[in-house]
């Protein structure tokens, strides 16, 4: 079924500009397995750079309805970019993600923490008070190892780069990614 979302996410974004909004769509749209909850990010590229990124760490929509919303808030709504162009919609190379459940993992310290991750394999979401930071396994293509991944991570949730403290929350998830060929 992965065409079939990288279809529904480039009708998303299509729709987007005459709509102002996700394509809509219905049960009976898709097969059962695309209406059960997914949690999903939509990545958007456009000459092999980022162009947008939205999704959701945890399921709660049907995952194709998910894809759709994610693909337009990718196109749209990022708020790292202006919306994606009529020009641009030719270029741009979807790819999405679908996430497990996010899991809590458990560490003694920062140390600890790094020691567990797997690279290229673990995605993370760090949440200290109101401060929050989810990185897609695909980021690890864009670091030097597990240390280098943390302080991006923590940068990313607003955090200082040495942050660490006894409240670190790590969820671990992974990621399905669909792309075309």
């Amino acid at each position: 079924f992965g065409p079939q979302l990288l279809d529904l996410a480039d009708a998303s974004i299509r729709h987007g500009f005459g709509a102002g909004r996700a394509l809509t769509v219905t049960e009976a749209d898709f097969a059962d397995e695309l209406w059960r909850p997914g949690a999903s990010f939509v990545t958007l590229h456009l000459d092999g750079r980022l162009r947008g990124c939205t999704g959701s760490a945890t399921a709660w929509l049907p995952l194709a309805r998910d894809v759709a919303e994610n693909a337009y808030g990718s196109a749209f709504t990022d708020p790292r970019f202006d919306p994606v162009t009529a020009q641009e919609v030719s270029r741009l190379d979807t790819e999405i993600s679908l996430l497990t459940e996010p899991t809590p993992m458990s560490f003694t310290s920062e140390q600890d923490l790094l020691s567990q991750l797997v690279p290229g394999r673990d995605g993370l979401i760090l949440e200290v008070g109101a401060n929050r930071g989810l990185f897609l396994p695909q980021v690890w293509d864009s670091v030097a190892d597990a240390a280098d991944f943390m302080v991006h991570l923590k940068i990313k949730a607003g955090l200082a780069r040495t942050f660490w403290s006894e409240s670190v929350r790590i969820r671990r998830f992974f990621a399905h990614k669909i792309a075309r060929a």
